[in-house]
């Protein structure tokens, strides 16, 4: 760490939690934000304003005029333009020694599988439960743990899921049943700070696993009513029948 990272960040370094070795873990550290929508957007920025040294950032689809209203790292000028790359533009402009890498087509497969063993911890800022669960197998058999949220209307849940930790539930402890269909803010409408809210958490939460800081959101689902302002967090076990990680074997690195 040079000295104009040093002053850069001095206001993390500040902190007890993560002090010049956190944040070098953090300068050190290898993110896969999957998602340049209204979640990846504070997450992918804050990740970036922080000094994470590569972010990875992938979504295959491109600007719309209706994306502006929430999805914060596009601009104008970006309609029509393929969000990785949008996004790509604007967090070397908040943060030019972050290395980003920009993939502007769908991750599955081999794919998939390699970027998540490459990276020190997954962002879902996916919309829909199918990518979600994709996600969620890839982490359980890579071990990278997976930072997961969804907001729709004024409502908004998040958790992180970690199998390093033998006890810590998968996605699917949460939604067993795969044939699920979620609803979508095209249909339903979503209010635009609210994904800024559930984004910067989902960013500290990425923050607190590289560094080691505090106790991220393992076995518990945070609940967030912006209506009413109330924010809930309650225990989500895991679950010994789950059909993704029901066989995982003790593998507690804690």
């Amino acid at each position: 760490m040079d000295e104009s990272q040093r002053t850069r960040y001095s206001r993390q370094i500040r902190l007890p939690q993560v002090g010049e070795a956190g944040q070098q873990k953090l300068l050190d550290a290898r993110v896969l934000v999957i998602g340049m929508g209204g979640l990846g957007s504070p997450t992918a920025m804050y990740l970036a304003a922080a000094g994470v040294g590569r972010l990875v950032i992938s979504d295959f689809d491109r600007v719309d005029e209706s994306n502006l209203q929430r999805q914060i790292v596009h601009a104008e000028a970006s309609i029509g333009e393929s969000k990785a790359s949008s996004a790509r533009q604007r967090l070397l402009a908040l943060n030019p020694r972050v290395h980003v890498d920009a993939i502007d087509y769908e991750l599955d497969d081999a794919d998939l599988d390699e970027q998540v063993e490459a990276a020190d911890a997954v962002v879902d800022c996916t919309d829909n439960f199918t990518s979600r669960f994709a996600l969620n197998r890839v982490c359980l058999a890579k071990r990278t743990p997976l930072v997961s949220a969804a907001a729709i209307r004024w409502e908004a849940q998040l958790s992180t899921f970690d199998s390093r930790h033998d006890d810590c539930p998968c996605y699917r402890c949460l939604y067993p049943d795969t044939s699920v269909e979620g609803a979508t803010c095209a249909a339903e409408g979503v209010m635009a700070p609210l994904v800024g809210i559930v984004g910067s958490i989902q960013a500290a939460e990425t923050i607190k696993l590289i560094t080691g800081a505090g106790e991220p959101l393992r076995g518990r689902l945070l609940l967030i009513d912006a209506l009413s302002m109330e924010f809930q967090s309650i225990v989500l076990k895991r679950n010994p029948d789950c059909a993704d990680c029901g066989s995982r074997q003790g593998i507690d690195t804690a």
